[in-house]
This record gives C-alpha cells, structure tokens and sequence, in this order.
C-alpha cells in the first residue's frame, strides 16, 4: 500500500481505549490501536500521537471544582493513557517516546518541539501527553497545536464514531453522515468534530482532518492510505 501522507498525527480519544468497558484501559482495543499504528509506520510515515483522557476524567463534568483544577487532572489523565500506549509499542518492537507538557523527567521527556521533529525524522512515534500544559485547552486544541508545530499534513481523528453526523446517531436515526466537509462548513453547522478553537488553529494552518472509527479493523491504515473512510474535513 501506498500512503498518502509523509507526517502525520494521529488523535486517539481516551474514550475509545477504553472500549466497551467505558472505563479505564482496555488492553485489547490498545493492542489493536498499537498493531494498526505499527503497520503505518513500517511503510516509513511519521507518527506523532495525542491521545484524550476522557475513559479516566472529564473536567467539564465536575461542578465542584473550579475549571483549572479539573484541568489539569484531566491532563495527567492523558498521560496515563500516553504511557499505556507507548508500553503496547514498545513490546511489539516500535520505538516510542512520550513528550509531557507538563515535566514528569522520571517518566517522560519534557515537551520539546525540536527534539520531538528529530526523533520523527528517526522514525521514532512520539506520544504527546498533558494537554498543552495549560487549563482551558481540549486536547482537541492539543492535536491542531502540535500538528501544526510538527508540520503534519493531516490530524487523523480515531474516535469511537465512524464518521461526522448532523447529529448523535446513537439517539438520532435520522442523523445525516457527511463524506466531505469543509472547515468553514464545520464551523458554520457548529458540527462537534472539534472545539472550535481546534477547528480554527486547522483552518488558519491548513490541516486536513480526517474523521473515522478506531475499531475497525486496518482503518488508520485505510486513511494514511487516502481511503474514503469516515469523514474528511479541508
């Protein structure tokens, strides 16, 4: 197969390692999302990752803590699930490094955005975790940020959903799923594909977003490979 794109990053929603457990790591689905990482990156692309905390905490859902706070549990949440992956890496043979933004020296290197591009240019995958190291920031924001820092050509967003809909489509049956979409379209529909702010840093770039469902099986193959899978924001 031939892939389509020389750099990408992949955003893996916390949500979606969790599985069906909803809770937690589920280590098949993070054997699985590793395995598919594997196989792009035994074609020669570079792979930077951020992944969400949300199967350990949600910030916004805490109404007894102020925002910062949450914050910033929230984005030792993601590392937990950025050290979860780079362990699933490593034992099938792939070099992976976790960057924090937030320093945590004893288990990860510091976020540096010239270390992280060499160890890309090495073929290492680089795994950000701890948000932008800022409260009030999604790691959405986090995925535009250092896509955009990494110059990335696309943001592929695993999700537990196989595409963008007009609405939910677990409660909604008659919700509308999108091939193509444009940036503008995203914002003006306010379609929950990103935050807004997200959205914006991509539009302002020039990132790409391709949107499509981690469990199945070879789909982040399928979409380094140009696949018309899911749904595809530019």
């Amino acid at each position: 197969m031939e892939p389509k794109y020389k750099r990408i990053l992949l955003k893996v929603s916390g949500e979606a390692l969790a599985g069906d457990q909803k809770f937690g790591i589920c280590d098949e689905v993070t054997d699985i999302v590793a395995k598919q990482i594997k196989e792009v990156s035994d074609l020669g692309v570079e792979i930077a990752i951020v992944v969400g905390g949300g199967n350990f905490w949600r910030g916004r859902s805490s109404e007894n803590m102020d925002r910062a706070t949450a914050d910033y549990m929230g984005m030792l949440a993601t590392v937990m699930n950025a050290l979860a992956l780079q362990s699933a890496l490593l034992s099938i043979g792939v070099k992976a490094r976790v960057q924090t933004a937030i320093e945590m020296r004893e288990i990860a290197e510091p976020y540096a955005r010239m270390k992280a591009i060499s160890r890309l240019e090495h073929k290492d995958v680089v795994i950000f975790g701890g948000g932008t190291g800022s409260p009030f920031f999604s790691t959405d924001t986090t995925a535009a940020l250092r896509a955009a820092e990494m110059d990335a050509e696309v943001i592929l967003l695993a999700k537990n959903v196989d595409a963008v809909y007009s609405d939910d489509p677990d409660t909604n049956p008659d919700a509308v799923k999108f091939d193509e979409l444009s940036l503008k379209e995203v914002l003006d529909k306010d379609l929950k594909v990103m935050d807004l702010t997200a959205v914006t840093l991509c539009r302002d770039n020039n990132i790409a977003i391709h949107v499509f469902g981690i469990a199945g099986e070879g789909n982040i193959m399928r979409a380094v490979c140009g696949e018309k899978i899911g749904t595809i924001i530019k």
